[in-house]
């Protein structure tokens, strides 16, 4: 079992760091590049690049009163979550289809009916 993972590409857990600019203030965020790679498939659904979906990320989460206080964690449970949806159906495999034209309010209904 083990074998799956650890002879993947080591270059998938490698991190790197990308700056990006939040409300005029230069931030620097550090991922393991699997992440990136897939905050890059979630952001081009929508037609953003990763900066742009990062921004919008943010500033949904602070008008959800949200604490931010491990952003980055915030963001590699995005990418986890994303996984989960699409190996649940809840979001297509089909990466032209976007994330915004999805009932979010549908999938999150059928999560919490689910899951309680």
């Amino acid at each position: 079992m083990c074998k799956l993972f650890i002879q993947a590409d080591a270059e998938l857990w490698s991190s790197s760091t990308r700056s990006l600019r939040i409300d005029g203030m230069v931030t620097s965020i550090r991922l393991e590049n699997y992440f990136w790679t897939i905050l890059d498939n979630i952001s081009n659904r929508d037609g953003m690049n990763i900066p742009q979906m990062i921004t919008r990320l943010y500033h949904e989460s602070i008008d959800a009163d949200h604490d931010l206080g491990n952003f980055t964690s915030f963001l590699r449970v995005c990418c986890m979550r994303y996984l989960a949806l699409q190996l649940s159906g809840e979001i297509p495999i089909n990466e032209s289809v976007a994330i915004s034209s999805l009932d979010v309010e549908d999938i999150l209904a059928r999560e919490k009916r689910d899951y309680h």
